[in-house]
C-alpha cells in the first residue's frame, strides 16, 4: 500500500515510533517531495494561517543537521552525561535517511494578531496546534509508505547554527524535527504493543 491507496484509519494505526532507522529509502526522493508537499497543501491551520514552513534534509545534509546537534550537546552539557545520555542517540539519528525540520512562520503569526486583535494572545498557540498537525500527516505519510519515523524536540538549543547552516529565513522558529529511514533491522516488528489508559477515562459522549 501506498499514502494514496491505505485506508486512514490503516494508515494512523501503522503510525508509531521506530527506532533505529538506516540511510536508506524504500521510495524516491521525488516522492518524499511529494508527500512534503501534499503534507504543506492539505493539512488545515487555524485561519488557514498557512504558517508552517518545512524543510527537508536528506543525506549528507540530514547528516550535517545532526553534527550541528551534537557540536551544541557536547558544548551544554558535562562530558560525562553527553557520553551516557546523548552520543548514543545523536548517532543513532544521524544514521538515518532525512530529516524534515518544522518551522511556524512569525510574521504570519504576527500579521493575524494584528488583524484580529480580540484574539491575538491565542494565535501563538493555534500556531502550535497547525504545526502538530502537519507533524502528524507527515509522519503518518512517510510511515505508509514503508519508512519509519520518530519526532524529536532538539530546539531552541541549536536554532541560530542549524539557521545559519542552511539559510533559513529570518522570523521562521523551528518547532520539531522529524527523523526518517527505513526501518533498520527489525525495529518495526519488534515494537510493542500500545500502552493505552482506558477509554471511559479520555473520552466522553453525550447525546448518544
Amino acid at each position: 500500500m501506498t499514502f494514496d491507496t491505505i485506508p486512514f484509519k490503516a494508515a494512523t494505526e501503522l503510525r508509531r515510533s521506530i527506532y533505529p532507522l538506516s540511510n536508506t529509502s524504500t521510495i524516491s526522493d521525488a516522492r518524499i517531495k511529494e508527500l512534503v508537499e501534499a503534507t504543506i497543501l492539505n493539512t488545515p491551520s487555524s485561519f488557514n494561517s498557512q504558517s508552517t514552513r518545512l524543510v527537508v534534509l536528506v543525506k549528507e545534509e540530514h547528516e550535517k543537521f545532526w553534527d550541528i546537534v551534537t557540536e551544541v550537546l557536547k558544548g551544554m552539557l558535562p562530558e560525562e552525561q553527553f557520553e551516557k545520555s546523548s552520543k548514543g542517540r545523536m548517532a543513532m539519528f544521524r544514521a538515518a535517511y532525512g530529516t524534515a525540520l518544522f518551522y511556524e512562520d512569525r510574521a504570519v503569526i504576527k500579521g493575524l494578531q494584528d488583524k484580529m486583535s480580540q484574539f491575538a494572545e491565542h494565535f501563538p498557540q493555534w500556531s502550535e496546534h497547525t504545526s502538530a498537525m502537519h507533524q502528524y500527516v507527515l509522519w503518518t505519510a512517510l510511515e505508509a509508505e514503508g519508512l519509519g519515523a520518530n519526532l524529536q524536540h532538539y530546539n531552541p538549543i541549536a536554532n541560530e547554527k542549524v539557521a545559519k547552516a542552511f539559510d533559513i529565513q529570518d522570523g521562521w522558529e523551528l518547532k520539531a524535527q522529524l527523523v526518517f529511514g527505513d526501518p533498520a533491522g527489525s525495529a518495526r516488528n519488534d515494537l510493542k504493543v500500545r500502552d493505552t489508559q482506558p477509554l471511559e477515562e479520555r473520552i466522553k459522549f453525550v447525546g448518544f
